[in-house]
């Protein structure tokens, strides 16, 4: 039995992840109190049903607070179970409200809707931690349901899954990264006309920057940290980390060595690589947007969202 849980803040884009895990034949339960999750799932296990998608976020009240024991008493339990954790910034869950003219469920009485999404952050803290983290803040819709896709077409891992990342700062550093590094002080091949319009997967910007001493003790730099460090990581019972690797545009060097690390661990543990602001750009693309028109956002409801 496959189990994915789905949590994380209102307006983050919950209904988008469910509509994907539905349509791919998962029977899907959304805004389920935690209490009630056992029973639940020992139901459909009884009905045959192997794969189960669960909504589980603040809708649910103060059970909410009982997400992390049931997940740990279900792992015992169920081989694959999966956990998503949707969160944006404050700026986009505020954009997100106001375009859709939504109430969030916190904002009653004389609660203002920043107060409502800070309350919402804090009683959710503990629940982030529990598995795989993804900030929308800047995805658009079609890369949020990629992204699930392939999470959920993951083979069952044991321990830890690492994740790479690549973004630019000019967009922010994404807020489910666990560690960051900085590489806007290598050498841009954004500046050279044939290779701007390329990414760090192409040939010609690999050849660029592999050729560069910096790049390559960089590279070797942060491969040791991780490496040093994993070991520390896995001993603390995570199932997932987050690797960000950043430079100005998210196009060139951060791609380039998010790539790179990704190959030197594959051999170790569980391995996805995601390009966020490479993404991003080509979401613009297919819109007729331009790169510095931010896309539309994610959130239930919202502009281009199911």
């Amino acid at each position: 039995m496959q189990i994915v849980l789905i949590s994380g803040l209102s307006g983050s884009g919950k209904s988008i992840a469910l509509n994907v895990l539905e349509d791919a034949g998962y029977y899907v339960v959304d805004n389920l109190p935690a209490a009630l999750l056992p029973q639940l799932v020992a139901h459909l296990r009884g009905a045959g049903w192997r794969r189960v998608a669960v909504a589980v976020d603040m809708r649910s009240g103060v059970s909410i607070a009982a997400l992390p024991q049931q997940v740990e008493a279900l792992r015992a339990t169920v081989r694959d179970l999966r956990v998503i954790f949707l969160e944006a910034r404050d700026d986009a869950l505020i954009a997100r409200f106001s375009e859709t003219r939504r109430r969030h469920p916190l904002a009653i009485d004389d609660v203002s809707l920043e107060e409502a999404i800070q309350r919402e952050r804090g009683a959710l803290e503990s629940i982030a931690a529990l598995g795989h983290r993804i900030d929308t803040s800047d995805l658009h819709p079609n890369t949020l349901r990629a992204w699930v896709k392939d999470f959920i077409q993951m083979p069952a891992a044991e321990g830890m899954t690492l994740m790479f990342e690549s973004f630019g700062f000019k967009y922010g550093i994404p807020l489910d990264a666990d560690l960051v590094f900085d590489v806007r002080c290598l050498p841009n091949p954004h500046y050279d006309p044939n290779l701007r319009p390329l990414t760090g997967r192409d040939q010609p910007v690999i050849d660029f920057l592999e050729k560069l001493p910096e790049v390559r003790r960089m590279a070797r730099d942060i491969h040791r940290f991780v490496a040093d460090w994993l070991p520390a990581y896995l001993r603390d019972n995570r199932s997932y980390l987050t690797v960000a690797i950043g430079c100005t545009g998210g196009q060139h060097r951060s791609v380039y060595l998010a790539e790179w690390l990704a190959d030197q661990f594959r051999d170790q543990v569980e391995v996805i690589v995601r390009h966020r602001s490479a993404a991003r750009r080509a979401a613009d693309r297919a819109a007729g947007r331009i790169d510095d028109v931010a896309s539309r956002p994610v959130g239930e409801g919202a502009g281009g969202s199911v």
